[in-house]
């Protein structure tokens, strides 16, 4: 250091004393530094590499954050210390009897008594009790414990379930489900069933094919026709969107949790939220989710009707009816794949013939998809109707088979009517109904007479002669229109009959035998219509439209048919006619003195009770005035079905009477109740007062015989039959039109008995599609059912309605229910897993078989009576009614307000499902539609 300084010193005093000395000293020093600073850079490269400068440059970085981090950390722990050291010193401790309060309430546990009754029923209650136990563990439990371990929430959930489940179960016993059951349920579906019949009428009008194929355009005319019938709710937006039908959900949990739940736990928002969540998501989005679902459905039917035998002429037809290339090709692997099974068999000589015989059945059945598949695809697929109308040799029926078969006389009417034959054809049928019926009252007036009994001669005879007066008048006279024309002479003598003859049965039989010669060899008739397509069409519905073989004679006699796959078919009465022969004829008014009758207050004679059928007896007194001024009294004794089946007639006869006479209704259920017969008493007096007013008879005169007939001291005679006066017609009169209203709207305000049954009957209307058929076949439909309930229920249908739904909703049977539904959810007490998605050609198959079960299951009398081909077509439509998610989604959320409208009848569901389906975009559509329309 010293010498440095001394060189420092030197070097300045050199400097002072010499300058230039002093520069140059100073510039060879300045080069020496940078020389050997140059060196050492260069030595440092050449030791570490170029890129040693960039790693010193890191590791001082590093060096300088570290020591930063370190200060950091030191000063943290450091004030941390301190503010704790303030802390105490400046703030008072915590008194020791709160710290053990704290304690004890940590360690005390606040139990929760759960009353575990639910129902009032320990047999239900059991199960219940599992599936909510069940549920709270896998629904609730699994994630609450990552959370806490606190069980108060769990059993604050638990004991809110079991409180709406308890109201729930009190608000079912005060419900009567019988018209549920029977009558809005039925309506729903058979409505449901309408409009998906309308969609399809609408998309089979359009020119374009592919318009006709695709599934939205289905679903648009679907919910348009929707909107059409309910105005003002429309539930496509419910059924389309996800989003929209979880906030649908929601929006029902939310008025449901308000009506079952107290209110302290329904305004605890986090409880009412949390289980609104869990039943809308939880419990409903995935139940509508599988019941909407179609092969779910295709499975359940097969599983419904799993005891039903395979038919196989069914099968093969569903084959060559489908056009879905999907379900032939599945049918087709599952049939190749049989065909290698059985032909790898290594078999005795035994059972070669059975493996052959099936091989051979399998490779038909191959042909059949092959075949079906290339016309599908090549668009070249043709009408059955117009190639056996075209080319096929068509069986032929004789004419006096047609007139006997309801199906066959339908088509017959629909031809004659343009032709201009309508009148003969009604007139032979009106004949034959008087034949009929002649026959009848003479046999019982001769059995009468044998057994003692006084019955007048004169009236029956009086009757005969007025119906047969009635039937010329009608069709033979100059006034007729129109007038069968046949001889004149036939004619006048058949007049000078019933001038001096008593009528019999056989009085028309010569004019008869006319008008059948005359249908059958008149070209315009007979002849022509086996040329028609019409014929074709019956023949389809008679289901045989096959390939058949022709013999007989061209006139028309002896006319017979054969023809068919498996052999011959010979036509008879026996096999074609299934049903009676018409007795549209009805006796008229007969000739008796003038009478006035006036009636007292109608007592009820009493509660009868006749083979454990149950019903009221009502008391008549009649007085009756003759001109002479002399009185007679007598009574009698009507039940309300007779008071019903002379509605019937009178209505029928003069329809003037329609508007003006209302019958008081029926009541299905409890209809023995005193009060209801005491207002039924009075009732029917008014409606008698009103009957025999003065003015209505001086308006209709020829109403006093009728009147007469059913005051008379006697055993009331039925017209109409038990069945028929239960069941009106199948489409009510109304001013609405009945394709745009419920189904149910068309029942008869007047006639309230027997519900379930008519509304069956509009069911079928809407299954088949029967709207546009005759009274012929409307008549025979009913005939069918009555000996299909006959024979099941007896005449107690009612009864048996009411038992079968008791039963459905017993404890026994409730309990049965939830045990199923545990038991499918939670196998030996594990949550299921989810099925996984079928494939699509199992999926396929099971389409083709749900279809073949269904059409196998339909009697043969069903179809002799509606036809074979309106049969296949009404069970193929609900069939693929069910095959589009979106509308069985739609259809479950009807059933599931029905239900509500039910349980809660007190509240405005009604008022609240219009709230929510009338912001669809349709609705408001056709509110402007309606809305433009009033305008002009």
């Amino acid at each position: 250091m010293m010498n440095k300084l001394t060189w420092i010193l030197k070097w300045t005093g050199n400097m002072q004393c010499d300058p230039t000395k002093a520069l140059r000293n100073w510039k060879q020093a300045s080069l020496s530094i940078w020389g050997w600073g140059g060196l050492g850079v260069v030595l440092f490269l050449i030791t570490f590499g170029p890129f040693a400068i960039f790693y010193l440059a890191f590791y001082i970085l590093c060096f300088i954050g570290g020591g930063f981090v370190v200060l950091l950390l030191f000063g943290k722990i450091n004030s941390e210390k301190h503010l704790e050291r303030c802390e105490h010193s400046y703030l008072p401790s915590t008194q020791p009897a709160i710290l053990k309060v704290l304690e004890e309430m940590k360690s005390e546990s606040k139990p929760i008594k759960i009353d575990r009754r639910l129902t009032g029923s320990s047999i239900i209650d059991e199960p219940l009790q599992q599936v909510i136990q069940f549920a709270l563990r896998d629904y609730i439990q699994y994630w609450y414990y990552t959370l806490s371990d606190d069980e108060t929430f769990l059993l604050e959930i638990r004991q809110t379930v079991q409180n709406a489940l308890v109201e729930f179960s009190t608000r079912s016993k005060e419900v009567d489900w019988q018209p549920y059951f029977t009558t809005r349920l039925v309506d729903d579906f058979a409505t449901h069933l309408r409009v998906f019949r309308k969609a399809q009428e609408r998309l089979n009008e359009r020119e374009d094919p592919k318009q006709r194929d695709a599934p939205d355009e289905l679903l648009d005319s679907f919910f348009e026709a929707e909107v059409e019938m309910e105005r003002k709710i429309c539930r496509d937006v419910v059924c389309t969107s996800r989003k929209d039908e979880e906030g649908y959900l929601r929006d029902l949990c939310e008025v449901l949790l308000y009506l079952l739940l107290p209110p302290g736990d329904f305004h605890n928002k986090n409880m009412r939220y949390f289980l609104r969540e869990v039943l809308a998501r939880g419990v409903l989005l995935p139940l509508i989710n599988q019941l909407s679902d179609p092969d779910y459905i295709n499975q359940f039917i097969i599983w419904m009707i799993r005891d039903s035998s395979c038919n196989y002429e069914a099968f093969l037809n569903i084959l060559k009816l489908t056009d879905k290339v999907a379900e032939l090709e599945a049918v087709k692997d599952k049939v190749l794949e049989e065909l290698q099974y059985l032909r790898s068999l290594d078999t005795g000589a035994d059972d070669i013939n059975f493996i052959k015989n099936q091989i051979n059945s399998l490779l038909f059945v191959k042909k059949v998809c092959e075949t079906r598949i290339q016309r599908l695809q090549s668009g070249k697929e043709v009408d059955a109707l117009k190639l056996a109308a075209n080319f096929g040799k068509l069986c032929v029926i004789p004419l006096e088979h047609i007139l006997v078969h309801n199906i066959a006389l339908q088509f017959f009417m629909d031809y004659m009517q343009p032709m201009g034959g309508q009148a003969i054809l009604f007139f032979w049928l009106t004949v034959e109904g008087y034949r009929v019926t002649a026959q009848q009252q003479l046999e019982v007036l001769q059995s009468s007479q044998r057994d003692g009994k006084r019955q007048s001669s004169q009236t029956t005879k009086g009757l005969l002669r007025a119906a047969a007066l009635g039937i010329y008048d009608q069709y033979l006279s100059e006034k007729a229109s129109p007038r069968v024309e046949v001889d004149e002479g036939s004619v006048t003598r058949l007049a000078q009959k019933l001038n001096k003859e008593d009528p019999t049965p056989e009085i028309f039989d010569e004019i008869q035998k006319k008008v059948y010669d005359m249908m059958l060899r008149d070209e315009r008739f007979y002849p022509s219509f086996k040329q028609h397509p019409l014929y074709v069409r019956m023949l389809a519905e008679l289901d045989m439209l096959k390939e058949p073989s022709f013999r007989g004679s061209e006139d028309g006699d002896g006319e017979s048919f054969n023809g068919s796959p498996t052999g011959s078919i010979n036509l008879s009465l026996d096999d074609l006619s299934s049903g009676s022969v018409d007795e549209s004829a009805q006796l008229h008014a007969f000739i008796s003195d003038t009478a006035d009758a006036f009636l007292n207050q109608l007592p009820v004679a009493g509660v009868c009770n006749d083979h454990g059928k149950t019903y009221a007896l009502y008391t008549i007194t009649v007085i009756r005035k003759n001109s002479d001024g002399s009185e007679d009294i007598w009574k009698t004794y009507r039940r309300y079905s007779d008071f019903h089946d002379f509605h019937m007639r009178i209505t029928e006869q003069f329809e003037s009477l329609g508007p003006i006479l209302k019958l008081p209704g029926k009541k299905t259920f409890n209809n023995m109740d005193r009060e209801f017969l005491e207002k039924r008493k009075k009732d029917l007096n008014a409606y008698l007062q009103l009957l025999l007013n003065p003015e209505m008879v001086k308006a209709c005169p020829v109403l006093i015989p009728y009147v007469y007939d059913f005051l008379e001291n006697k055993a009331y005679s039925k017209g109409k039959g038990d069945f028929a006066r239960k069941v009106p017609p199948l489409i009510a009169k109304s001013d609405i039109d009945p394709e745009h209203c419920r189904v149910s709207a068309q029942l008869d305000d007047n006639v309230d008995d027997n519900i379930p049954l008519r509304v069956m009957l509009l069911l079928m209307d809407e299954v088949f599609d029967l709207k546009e058929r005759n009274q012929w076949l409307r008549r025979n439909i009913k005939n069918l059912l009555q000996q299909l309930i006959k024979a099941t229920y007896g005449d107690t249908i009612n009864r048996k309605i009411v038992d079968h739904v008791d039963y459905m909703t017993s404890p026994e049977q409730v309990s049965d229910y939830v045990k199923r539904f545990r038991d499918s959810y939670w196998p030996n007490g594990i949550l299921a897993e989810t099925p996984p998605r079928r494939d699509k050609s199992l999926r396929m198959r099971t389409r083709v078989a749900a279809k073949t079960t269904l059409l196998g299951i339909m009697p043969d009398e069903l179809k002799h009576i509606i036809g074979a081909e309106t049969t296949r077509k009404g069970i193929l439509r609900v069939f693929d009614m069910f095959q589009h998610q979106p509308l069985n989604r739609r259809l479950a959320c009807v059933f599931l307000e029905g239900f509500l409208e039910t349980l809660f009848p007190q509240y405005k569901f009604p008022e609240l499902f219009v709230k929510l389906h009338s912001r669809s975009p349709r609705v408001l559509r056709y509110s402007q539609k309606l809305r433009s329309l009033h305008k002009r």
